[in-house]
């Protein structure tokens, strides 16, 4: 009776443990899980992209700044060389944004903010469900300056957005990456500029009688200032505009970038580019992503693969994504007479512009509107940093153009 009992208890306690088995291993599994989760933020930078940052002369833990494009889809890391400048290092095809180009008004709009923000360490998030995630630090003082509202707009993984910029797991992973080692080594914030598209003439022609314009262009004189100086523009809100200053010695050559800029945005509008206004039925993607993330928001389709799919996560509204943005044209004052080639207007119009457009323009006075001092005496006196976009009294080449057809 002894071994009989005995033999029981051994069978029961081995019944136990079977039964207990799957409830370790499915406990295993979580920790398994829960650890590779907390491992995310501590992913290296991947060896390409490290030997791409030594090959530009640049350091693995040198500053850092973003710049964000909506329209083109893409989200830049720029990195400090060892020149003291920063410099483009590469360029991240984003998966995901939603609403339209334009500011972040209110709370629930689905828009992605623009304008320059600060992020710092502790807006990094490295439990983030979305993979990995990084606050921009929307609302800032300009925007809480003109009454908007919403919190938490992020560059997260997961192709998915409600007001944010969604990456790849495998592009956050690596942006995280090079962010924490810019914090790690003493960067305690870095500047994320988020812009409509790129400031480049085309653009600027096509949306000029958009609503959110003249927000655009103030957006441009920051963007001027770190494209000809190599730093982050420094700034504050005076009137309701971002006032930029940099250092009084790029005044000069900053000014010169934002005449050539108008002599070639009123040469495009002379030529007859249309006015238009783009609209989305909610945000875009890049084009490289979208044909990726329109499969994968089908369970089983046989053209995305599992580590893919993996990547890409959740797809928001992937019907709205499919769909183009449309090019609706807009009646601009501007555009209404100068689209006649034989009218006298544009034809006195376009002989401007050719002079303007003469090699020998680049050395006459700008008309941008950079403060620089008269004298070098009274650059001296200045400060370490000169205002720019302050009103000129001259006016500028674009609304001499505009007042030709005012009427």
């Amino acid at each position: 009776m002894t071994s009989v009992r005995g033999d029981g208890a051994v069978y029961r306690t081995f019944l136990k443990r079977l039964l207990l088995a799957p409830c370790l291993l499915a406990a295993l599994s979580s920790c398994t899980q829960e650890a590779y989760r907390s491992a995310r933020d501590l992913a290296p930078i991947p060896a390409k992209t490290l030997a791409l940052i030594f090959d530009r002369g640049m350091d693995p833990g040198a500053p850092i700044a973003m710049r964000s494009f909506k329209r083109e889809s893409e989200i830049e890391v720029w990195k400090l060389g060892r020149d003291g400048k920063y410099a483009l290092l590469k360029s991240y095809p984003m998966c995901r944004w939603s609403g339209q180009l334009g500011p972040k008004v209110r709370q629930g709009d689905r828009q992605a903010p623009e304008g320059f923000y600060d992020v710092t360490a502790a807006a990094m998030n490295p439990k983030s469900s979305l993979f990995l995630s990084f606050n921009i630090g929307y609302p800032n003082a300009f925007d809480r300056s003109h009454g908007r509202t919403g919190s938490h707009l992020m560059v997260h993984g997961a192709c998915s957005s409600q007001g944010c910029f969604a990456m790849t797991d495998e592009a956050i992973s690596e942006i995280y990456a090079i962010a924490r080692e810019a914090f790690a080594s003493g960067q305690r914030s870095f500047q994320f500029q988020s812009y409509p598209f790129r400031m480049i003439a085309e653009n600027l022609a096509k949306h000029r009688a958009d609503s959110h314009f003249a927000f655009w262009k103030n957006l441009k004189e920051g963007s001027d200032i770190f494209e000809v100086t190599g730093q982050e523009p420094a700034w504050t809100v005076s009137g309701g505009r971002y006032t930029f200053s940099t250092d009084p010695t790029f005044v000069a050559d900053i000014s010169a970038k934002a005449s050539r800029d108008e002599r070639d945005v009123a040469a495009l509008i002379a030529k007859g580019t249309p006015a238009i206004r783009l609209v989305y039925q909610d945000g875009g993607g890049h084009p490289s992503l979208k044909i990726l993330a329109l499969p994968a928001s089908i369970g089983g389709s046989p053209d995305v693969d599992e580590k893919t799919r993996r990547s890409l996560g959740d797809v928001s509204r992937p019907e709205a994504l499919a769909v183009e943005p449309r090019e609706i044209p807009v009646e601009a004052p501007a555009s209404r007479t100068a689209a006649n080639p034989r009218s006298p207007a544009f034809q006195q119009l376009q002989k401007q512009v050719e002079g303007d457009l003469d090699p020998s323009a680049s050395n006459r006075p700008s008309s941008s509107g950079v403060v620089a001092s008269a004298t070098p005496s009274s650059v001296e006196q200045q400060s370490a940093t000169a205002p720019i976009g302050a009103p000129d009294q001259k006016s500028s080449f674009t609304d001499r153009f505009r007042s030709r057809f005012a009427n």
